[in-house]
């Protein structure tokens, strides 16, 4: 997208030295005091067609919003307010019908102008009075970023469902809890699913967070220091759905902390994904087995037949790297920048777009995977070892008086000796035990169960079934789209 201070223009049709493309000669917005036209390598630098073609509605929405706006203002006859208005909504069929296929335009502005021009002639000149690319791009690019943030909040809640989904299946399922990559605790496969979605949650909230300063509305503020015309900015606001008014011209060209937030929030979703997928990578492997992929998101080997290839998984963990790289470059575009627009500020819209593109592209794919992925009980409950009740019998001495730090010594004693003499620690000896602590047999025969073990961690929050079960409720609620 491009920026200019002057919102003057040629005869429409007038030709840069560059030449047009398709037989069509480019229109452009600038250029009456230069003598001589850019160069060829410059022109083709200076265009963005190719990546800003893609705001062509938003454009078109806020150019009728702002011929209404200065109706009202008198600046327009109501016949050429009608004429414009109609102008523009045959502009905007012709762009649906894959008009900018092709233009020789700078940008997606210029090939709007022109194709008004083309519609209504001359009347067209009047589009841009107090208008000037700078406000009118900022404004495009935040009616499109708070329809990207819609779409992917959408995506996200129908991965968030998926999880609650295998979690509601998976409840009773039990298997081990990691730290370290080392096993810990008996957890329910549920609850792994949902510590994977909470996180979701709050992307969801950033992503409305970002959403709440993105709709502030720069239309009106001109070039630089505000428009000559006596329009009403609150009717823009209102006609384009935005909740405030942004404050200062100078300020309001150059922002785009909009974008910047955004693509945290994206960068921050495509690392919960990337963890997430990293896991289900990990469980679906020959060694671990816990999961099984559905054929169609998996993929196999060029070589090896017998291959099963998670990798859906694995580009869902690549693609993180993607969005951490936009977000690294646009802050970096800023970085430097004085108030007001600068061309550097023409390359936001490629990074935001490739990092939407990106969100878009591996969401719905990680969504199908999960919702169709199998959990292999037989392998989860295999990886259960007696080990993960070190912890039980540490609280029970605990309960037994024996301060904690001396009771996890103990244990750790009473797992050291179960190594050495190549068993679980409920097979330990009952001397060696007694020898540890007298309480420790007594402890030892009454463990219990997997399912005992896990039904003791039952604080909120916790593992035991209720209190996963009122989390997979509670996530229920929240994966709700709010339109």
């Amino acid at each position: 997208m491009t920026g200019h201070d002057s919102a003057g223009h040629d005869a429409p049709g007038a030709a840069s030295p560059a030449g047009a493309a398709g037989g069509r000669a480019p229109h452009q917005l600038w250029g009456g005091r230069f003598a001589l036209g850019l160069e060829e390598a410059a022109d083709r630098l200076n265009r963005s067609l190719a990546v800003d073609h893609r705001l062509w509605p938003q454009d078109v929405r806020a150019a009728r919003a702002w011929v209404l706006a200065l109706g009202r203002a008198g600046v327009l006859a109501p016949d050429e307010e009608v004429t414009l208005v109609g102008g523009l909504e045959r502009v905007g069929e012709r762009l649906a019908d894959g008009a900018a296929a092709g233009a020789p335009d700078e940008d997606v502005h210029t090939l709007v102008e022109r194709l008004l021009y083309e519609e209504v002639g001359e009347l067209a000149g009047k589009l841009n009075t107090g208008r000037s690319r700078n406000d009118q791009v900022a404004t495009d690019l935040r009616l499109w970023t708070l329809e990207a943030i819609a779409e992917i909040d959408r995506e996200v809640a129908a991965l968030g469902e998926a999880l609650v989904g295998q979690a509601r299946k998976g409840l009773d399922l039990l298997l081990p809890g990691y730290t370290h990559g080392q096993r810990a605790q008996p957890v329910r496969w549920a609850y792994v699913l949902v510590a994977h979605a909470w996180p979701l949650t709050r992307d969801r909230e950033r992503l409305a967070d970002a959403a709440g300063r993105t709709a502030e509305l720069p239309l009106g503020l001109g070039a630089v220091a505000g428009s000559g015309m006596p329009v009403d900015r609150t009717v823009l606001q209102k006609l384009l759905g935005f909740d405030r008014l942004s404050p200062n011209a100078l300020d309001a060209t150059g922002d785009r902390d909009f974008v910047a937030e955004t693509l945290f929030a994206l960068a921050l979703l495509a690392t919960h994904c990337s963890r997430l997928a990293g896991e289900l990578q990990a469980y679906a492997s020959s060694e671990y087995g816990f999961v099984r992929l559905a054929d169609g998101y998996s993929t196999g080997s060029s070589l090896l037949p017998q291959k099963r290839n998670p990798d859906v998984l694995e580009l869902a963990r690549g693609k993180a790297a993607r969005l951490l790289g936009d977000l690294s470059a646009m802050v970096g575009l800023l970085k430097g920048l004085p108030a007001g627009y600068s061309k550097d500020l023409q390359e936001d819209k490629a990074i935001l777009f490739d990092a939407v593109d990106t969100v878009l592209l591996t969401l719905p794919a990680l969504r199908g995977a999960i919702e169709t992925l199998e959990p292999v009980a037989g392998c989860m409950e295999r990886a259960l070892d007696q080990s993960l009740l070190a912890t039980d019998l540490a609280d029970k001495l605990v309960g037994a008086g024996v301060p904690f730090r001396e009771a996890h010594t103990l244990v750790g004693r009473l797992v050291r000796a179960a190594e050495a003499a190549g068993v679980g620690i409920r097979d330990v000896g009952t001397d060696v035990a007694q020898g540890i602590h007298p309480k420790l047999p007594g402890f030892i025969a009454t463990l219990g169960s997997w399912d005992d073990s896990v039904e003791r961690r039952a604080t909120a929050g916790g593992s035991a079934r209720a209190a996963v079960q009122a989390q997979i409720e509670e996530l229920a609620t929240a994966f709700q789209v709010v339109l």
